[in-house]
């Protein structure tokens, strides 16, 4: 198709945009409508609505639900029951969300349509993209695209990633050719399951190109720094691959093998010495744009938890690129697109589009904290789409035509303006999350019980934990979690800290007894670094509390915090450090 149809296609779906956010109740309501119409059979609604697809009574009668009031639901199919449990349409698929369930990975149902509804979303991207960046067609894109490993469910269903599942469907590795999505990397190293071989042939692949690439990305801040690191470490490896026209022979996977000998044809030593000039140079602040010097811009998540990676991105882009976010999505459903897709990373703004699911939302009393996740809400405290108040905060509640009805996402939002009358929110948070490097979320209950089991190791010692808290360090790739342990002897005749092998296995005691999603980023997707406990002076967490109070807060009222976010705070818990210790680099445990 010529870039011309194209741009047609494009001004179409712009127009659409403009039709849909102009009549968002009116859509959100027919959306509402089909999903009862469909689902109004499914045991689930009927317990509630006896067969009603009215809105008043859905409004009226359905609770308001979290993932462990589903769960038997999910977990009844997942083991073969029928899907009109809840789904009027047969789920093809449970998607793995990076929130877990007591520990195990939530599981998301997933009917074969939504396909259509998240390339839908992503269709509109270049569009949008296109009327602050022209001429995306005339150069490629180099964004880092890695599938996952996958589970069956124990009927035999595909458990998977939500864009493990699109990589691996026709909608990807059948689409038409296009100049506005012409990526360096070819699908069989985005599909391949080694993770280094992915990343090692994505970025050659990208190197070999680099005077075409246009756009620079990742779906996740953390995995296009990781690759960042990645590149850094084996940058020599890259340039004799070139210079020779051969692959690294650790390169083993026959498709990845089989993709990449186009790329390296014939020796090109020209290239080889143009990027071995740069990358040996010593300091990499603004090596993306030496490497890369067409690019006009990276794509990646840098809102919510992501923003801490902002810093590093702009070190390597010595802030001439900007940091662009398009889209807002989850496992439970696509969101939205950001219609200003060049403004700063903290100006960000999600526009809702009202077509991909109904939406409602619980307006938050207490700013932007959101209230306990088992705690029940009450249904007239939900509100609609179009009725949400400017600056006021929310929780994002959806209903979707897979069977997930007045779900609690977990999402604190606020909302910073409307597109007609669809209104627009920038992201605040994931709902009680502490801690996250790349996909994991650890919530401070979580986190309190890896603790007390981990400290459990210090007992037969006379050696007690008396106080921690924690903090994501991102200034490593990959980040890595660190905790800060105050410990008190039981006996006069006890050292602290103890011999490092204890304090060792306390860091691994901790990780094990974290959540799956994050022991797999840990061990299969080496996205999270092994974790660290630093060791500090006695009398460090009354000097915390002392800090806190001199900064305006209560004696009364104090409570340690679980998690640092406060850089005076950090500087004074590291200047209190005596001993530090790290987790094994390859634990012998698994997910």
């Amino acid at each position: 198709m010529d870039g011309k149809k194209l741009e047609y296609k494009g001004e179409e779906a712009l127009k659409e945009l403009e039709k849909l956010t102009e009549k968002a109740d009116e859509i959100q309501e027919n959306i509402l409508k089909e999903i009862l119409t469909r689902n109004k059979a499914t045991e689930y609604l009927n317990k509630y609505l006896g067969g009603s697809t009215e809105a008043w009574a859905f409004k009226r009668n359905v609770p308001v639900v979290t993932y462990s009031q589903i769960r038997p639901y999910i977990q009844k199919i997942a083991n073969g029951e029928d899907s009109a449990l809840i789904s009027g349409h047969p789920i093809t698929e449970m998607l793995i969300s990076s929130g877990t369930s007591g520990g195990e990975p939530k599981l998301m149902p997933s009917i074969a349509e939504d396909l259509d509804r998240r390339t839908y979303l992503y269709n509109l991207i270049i569009p949008i993209m296109n009327q602050y960046v022209p001429g995306l067609d005339e150069g490629k894109a180099m964004y880092l695209y890695f599938a996952k490993s996958e589970m069956s469910t124990p009927s035999g269903m595909p458990a998977r990633p939500v864009l493990t599942s699109y990589y691996k469907s026709k909608h990807f590795k059948c689409r038409s050719k296009d100049p506005f999505n012409d990526f360096t990397s070819p699908d069989q190293a985005i599909l391949c399951m080694d993770s280094r071989q992915s990343m090692y042939c994505q970025l050659l692949a990208g190197l070999v190109h680099r005077k075409q690439v246009l756009r620079l990305g990742a779906v996740f801040a953390s995995a296009f720094l990781r690759a960042i690191t990645f590149l850094e470490r084996n940058w020599t490896r890259f340039c004799y691959d070139i210079r020779f026209g051969q692959l690294d022979s650790s390169i083993t996977d026959p498709n990845c093998r089989s993709s990449m000998s186009d790329y390296l044809a014939s020796p090109n030593p020209d290239l080889a010495d143009e990027i071995e000039a740069i990358c040996d140079r010593g300091c990499w602040k603004g090596i993306l744009g030496q490497l890369w010097p067409r690019a006009k811009y990276v794509e990646v998540v840098v809102t919510g938890s992501m923003s801490q990676y902002i810093p590093a991105l702009e070190f390597y882009t010595d802030g001439k690129l900007p940091l662009v976010c398009t889209m807002y999505a989850s496992s439970e459903c696509y969101f939205g697109v950001n219609l200003k897709p060049l403004s700063k990373p903290s100006d960000v703004a999600y526009t809702l589009l009202p077509n991909m699911a109904y939406f409602e939302f619980i307006e938050l009393e207490n700013g932007a904290q959101s209230d306990d996740q088992d705690e029940e809400v009450s249904k007239d405290r939900l509100v609609s789409l179009v009725n949400v108040k400017l600056g006021r905060y929310y929780e994002l509640v959806a209903t979707t035509f897979a069977g997930l009805y007045r779900y609690r996402i977990g999402d604190v939002l606020q909302v910073v303006g409307f597109h007609n009358s669809a209104p627009q929110f920038r992201f605040i948070c994931r709902r009680n999350v502490i801690l996250s490097i790349d996909n994991d979320k650890t919530n401070e209950e979580d986190l309190h019980k890896s603790i007390s089991s981990a400290k459990k190791l210090l007992e037969p010692y006379n050696v007690l934990l008396a106080e921690y808290t924690s903090y994501a360090d991102t200034s490593t790739v990959p980040g890595h979690y660190v905790l800060f342990w105050e410990m008190i002897a039981t006996s006069v005749d006890v050292a602290v800290p103890l011999e490092p092998q204890i304090l060792e296995d306390c860091c691994a005691a901790v990780e094990e007894n974290l959540d799956y999603v994050y022991r797999r980023c840990r061990t299969y997707d080496k996205s999270v670094g092994p974790l660290e406990i630093r060791i500090v002076e006695q009398g460090t967490f009354e000097g915390l509390m002392d800090l806190v109070i001199s900064q305006g807060g209560s004696i009364n009222q104090y409570k340690t915090p679980r998690c640092i976010k406060c850089n005076s705070a950090l500087a004074l818990l590291d200047s209190r450090v005596t001993a530090c210790f790290y987790s094994p680099r390859d634990p012998t445990w698994i997910p």
